[in-house]
């Protein structure tokens, strides 16, 4: 079964923007260690799910990326690995090599884990990471913890009708400030 990865960048305080969507607390100067960190997380994906918000800014400017003359492979993967957006409002596809899922969340994440092929990435918005979170469909959390608490802002962690208990694999410092802490869920 394919393992179902969530990548996402946190404040100290756990979220994943400010209240108005405000990402200017994110540290963007990585160090190479960093980016090859990010280099192995993604190497076995050959699926990125999105949320719908999300998608309609990732998509365009991965590709516009990727036009770029000094475009690396890392632009080049996040283009031409095959997508699935989750929505519930749009019917036509925009994009391509892209897959939309209008149907139950649980169900649709489910049928691709089950799919032969290599491992799923997550990114997205807080609503559709915390659905991710709350029906426990993510096997692998890798969270990016900024140096810097905000205050208030939007959480992933708010959908969960009860505890959500985890286990560290490894936690990663780096030069940039970043510390990637790695968990998976833990064994009831």
């Amino acid at each position: 079964m394919r393992k179902l990865k969530l990548q996402m960048q946190v404040s100290l305080d756990g979220f994943i923007a400010g209240p108005n969507n405000e990402m200017d607390w994110m540290t963007w100067n990585w160090d190479n260690k960093l980016n090859e960190y990010v280099q192995e997380l993604t190497k076995p994906i050959d699926c990125i799910i999105l949320g719908r918000v999300l998608a309609e800014g990732f998509i365009p400017v991965w590709k516009e990326r990727a036009a770029e003359k000094e475009a690396d492979s890392f632009t080049h993967k996040m283009v031409d690995t095959p997508k699935v957006v989750f929505t519930k409002t749009i019917k036509d596809n925009p994009w391509e090599n892209t897959n939309l899922a209008t149907g139950d969340l649980t169900d649709e994440i489910n049928k691709l884990k089950n799919e032969q092929g290599g491992d799923i990435i997550a990114y997205g918005g807080a609503r559709f990471v915390s659905s991710l979170i709350k029906n426990n469909l993510i096997d692998e959390y890798h969270l990016f913890v900024n140096p810097v608490a905000i205050g208030k802002g939007k959480p992933i962690y708010q959908e969960l009708d009860s505890k959500l208990n985890l286990k560290l694999i490894k936690a990663t410092p780096f030069e940039c400030g970043i510390t990637v802490l790695c968990y998976k869920p833990a064994a009831e």
